[in-house]
């Protein structure tokens, strides 16, 4: 499937609207990730913990969006939209586009 935040496919034509489709992925940091995470940024170091756990929000919150589309008949998601919230120490990251057929 393809997934892009432009509103089209260069050298597709998109033949059918499904609907705005979306996917969300709230994700935990464990309380020896915040600390570790803490002492990191005082050095000036980037946090790998946090980085990784952003990564698999990220791809868990387009996979979901991907499979709702496929569930509508869509072949591809376009002007894809990625937001990202820290809610009570937890990690939230939305997805969301236009399910579409491209011809």
């Amino acid at each position: 499937m393809i997934v892009t935040t432009t509103p089209s496919v260069e050298g597709k034509s998109i033949s059918g609207y499904k609907g705005i489709v979306t996917g969300e992925a709230i994700l935990g940091a464990n309380i020896f990730r915040d600390l570790f995470a803490g002492i990191r940024d005082i050095v000036g170091g980037r946090s790998a913990a946090y980085e990784q756990e952003l990564g698999r929000a990220r791809e868990t919150a387009l996979r979901e969006m991907q499979e709702k589309a496929a569930a509508l008949g869509a072949n591809a998601v376009v002007g894809v939209d990625l937001d990202y919230e820290v809610i009570n120490n937890m990690l939230m990251v939305s997805a969301s586009g236009t399910a579409v057929t491209l011809g």
